[in-house]
Order: structure tokens, then C-alpha cells, then sequence
């Protein structure tokens, strides 16, 4: 799955990627109750299961675990933006790239290049460059 929103210019910018078994939410427009300017599009074959905010909810008051389950997958999802941020700042643009195949190289190469390039912020032209340099 992908998160993505259209910036003034027409194009699409890549914020998040879900792997398997993984959860997807605008947060701000789910907890705020406002329409979101994200969109959430599947990349490959899913299932996909949709729920608002009043049935997590309820699933939270009756199943305190599922409660606990997504707390863990808010604390992970939070490190890994905090990361993201912290990548952004240190590397350039090649190692950003070389950093994120070397911790998830079976995901890159299930990820259209176009895709991956919006998410490093690059270009699929200079993204094509870089791969072919290694």
C-alpha cells in the first residue's frame, strides 16, 4: 500500500509505504474528523480492512489487546517517521537511496521505481542514475 497526496504542481508525493500486516491512517484527519488530503492506493494484490472511528473504538473496548496491537504499530510507525526525517537531514539523495535498499532490498524491487523515487524525493530519471552507478 502507499500514501500519498498531489502537490500543487500536479504530482504525486509518496509520505508512507505499508508492508504486509501492516496499518495505514491519515491519523490528524481520522482523530480531527476532517476530510483528508491524502489518498491510500494499493500497489499489489491486498486485502484491505476499512474501519472509522467508532468502530476502532469499539474494538478497542472490547478487545484490549487490538487496543495494545495498534498503540505498538502507532509507536513503530512514529519511530520510523522520526527516522525518515533524521535520513532526510543527514544523507544526500544517492545515500538516501543506498541506505533504504540496504534495509529493505526484497521491497525495492517490488516497488515501481516512480514510486520509490516520489518517496526518496528524487526524480525516476536521477533515481535511475544512481541504480545505475552500483
Amino acid at each position: 500500500m502507499r500514501m500519498f497526496f498531489i502537490n500543487e504542481k500536479g504530482i504525486e508525493q509518496i509520505t508512507q509505504f505499508a508492508l504486509e500486516h501492516w496499518w495505514m491512517a491519515d491519523y490528524f484527519s481520522l482523530l480531527n474528523k476532517t476530510k483528508t488530503p491524502f489518498n491510500i492506493q494499493a500497489v499489489e494484490n491486498s486485502e484491505v480492512l476499512c474501519f472509522d472511528l467508532k468502530t476502532q473504538t469499539a474494538l478497542f473496548k472490547q478487545i484490549p489487546q487490538i487496543e495494545t496491537y495498534f498503540r505498538m504499530v502507532a509507536q513503530k510507525a512514529f519511530a520510523a517517521s522520526q527516522m525518515r526525517i533524521k535520513f532526510f537531514h543527514d544523507f544526500s539523495k544517492e545515500e538516501s537511496y543506498h541506505h533504504f535498499n540496504n534495509l529493505f532490498p526484497e521491497f525495492v524491487q517490488r516497488v515501481p521505481q516512480y514510486m520509490l523515487a516520489s518517496y526518496l524525493g528524487l526524480t525516476p530519471e536521477y533515481l535511475s542514475e544512481i541504480r545505475k552507478k552500483k
